[in-house]
């Protein structure tokens, strides 16, 4: 499998449990339970993205030349959860200023 898309998917994976992770923890920016996972994958996805194009030496030693190391493994999982998290905690304040309530 390419290592680019691996990193994909160890981002969207690692960004669905990021988002579910924020939902579960602060109720107040749930967005129920899919939309957590579709924020969060998003959100995952988005920064690994991001990393690539502020950072590319960084993001290329992630990557690792597709070897799956467990270094590249391990950072598209930090950037992915950590773009998970923040993007359905942005989601689910917009959410409630718009005047939306809480999902369970």
């Amino acid at each position: 499998m390419s290592g680019m898309v691996m990193n994909l998917i160890i981002q969207l994976i690692t960004g669905a449990i990021g988002g579910n992770a924020v939902g579960s923890a602060v109720k107040s920016m749930s967005i129920g339970p899919i939309g957590n996972t579709i924020a969060g994958a998003i959100g995952g996805v988005g920064s690994g993205q991001l990393l690539a194009m502020l950072a590319p030496t960084m993001a290329a030693a992630m990557a690792g030349g597709g070897s799956g190391d467990i270094g590249s493994i391990v950072g598209q999982a930090v950037a992915g959860g950590a773009g998970g998290v923040v993007l359905t905690a942005i989601v689910g304040f917009i959410k409630n200023a718009m005047g939306g309530r809480a999902s369970s």
